[in-house]
């Protein structure tokens, strides 16, 4: 997914960490609202020292929501742990 840049302003790089779209499902559908809200953030809020912690904040989020889906039982055979774990 890509987001285009406020008029006039570069993106934080932080942003680049809430890129999903290398990820397969289901790691893809739990990443994707963290992006959303992070692009979203960017938009609304002013920069400065707490945006930032917000969106660093937000990124230690989304990663523990990524790591806990690997352990989400898999569609196909019920199975809990990703397939590096069988």
């Amino acid at each position: 997914m890509s987001h285009p840049a406020p008029s006039g302003s570069s993106l934080p790089p932080i942003l680049r960490y809430f890129d999903f779209t290398h990820l397969p499902e289901p790691l893809l559908s739990v990443s994707m609202p963290f992006s959303e809200l992070a692009y979203r953030l960017n938009t609304m809020l002013p920069p400065g020292p707490e945006t930032t912690v917000a969106l660093r904040k937000l990124l230690e989020s989304k990663d523990a929501a990524v790591r806990a889906a690997l352990d989400m039982p898999s569609r196909e055979d019920g199975r809990h742990g990703n397939s590096a774990d069988r």
